[in-house]
């Protein structure tokens, strides 16, 4: 009972986060909710199905009750009804909503504790950027994300633009969430000044790789393991070579 009170408590959360977006939708074109819509795409999707028509498929084989739970006051639309809307939507404001309902369901995190969260990045394959001249042979989208590693949220996300890269990108991401108390951990791309300065700023700690992009950093940490010097042992050795 304790299980499903959470539950009900956290979709009604949603709800109220995806009605703070503007429809971007003609007058015309609103036959369906927006937030109906939405609520579907993400509970869709966290079942698993991917794709406009995955994600209609599903939702037309739920019962009518919980159409209705989501918004719907009629049988639920087609495939390409979500694809216009998704087409339409600024995918910053789907973002921010979903971040704050995650927010939201974890909490932050407590005193004493450090709560673990990965910054990668991943290009997506399948895509294409979009480009206002519209050339061809632009990249894919790439994208960096900061991931919960307890529970495999997504925290944020943005696109990173192909005239940068993850390291300027992760500046602007860090902006999005809240570090005090979180170990942000990344691979040796992030290991810049600027980063960490940024996280220790911001009551946050990092712990990230080091490799020959910082040659200086590499040699002094292997310094820190390497045998101390013993005349003993130098004696030894030299007298084992001869």
């Amino acid at each position: 009972m304790e299980v499903l009170l959470v539950a009900v408590v956290a979709a009604g959360n949603l709800l109220a986060m995806l009605a703070e977006i503007p429809d971007p939708r003609e007058r015309q074109g609103r036959r369906f909710g927006l937030v109906a819509m939405l609520a579907a795409v993400v509970c869709g999707i966290l079942t698993g199905n991917r794709g406009y028509t995955a994600i209609a498929q599903w939702l037309q084989a739920q019962e009518p009750r919980f159409w209705h739970q989501l918004g719907f006051t009629r049988k639920p639309p087609c495939p390409n009804t979500f694809r216009d809307l998704l087409m339409a939507l600024a995918p910053e404001q789907l973002e921010t909503a979903l971040r704050k309902w995650i927010a939201g369901i974890l909490g932050q995190p407590q005193p004493g504790e450090l709560q673990a969260v990965a910054l990668d990045g991943k290009t997506l394959c399948g895509t294409q950027a979009l480009c206002q001249t519209l050339a061809a042979h632009q990249r894919s989208v790439h994208l960096l994300a900061l991931l919960d590693q307890q529970t495999g949220c997504v925290l944020s996300q943005q696109a990173v633009d192909s005239k940068t890269n993850e390291h300027k990108a992760a500046l602007e991401i860090l902006q999005t969430l809240v570090l005090q108390g979180r170990l942000v951990s990344g691979d040796a791309i992030f290991c810049q000044r600027d980063y960490c300065q940024q996280v220790i700023d911001s009551g946050g700690d990092y712990f990230l790789v080091v490799k020959d992009n910082q040659p200086e950093l590499k040699a002094a940490i292997e310094a820190e393991f390497r045998p101390a010097f013993s005349p003993g042992g130098r004696e030894t050795a030299a007298t084992a070579a001869l």
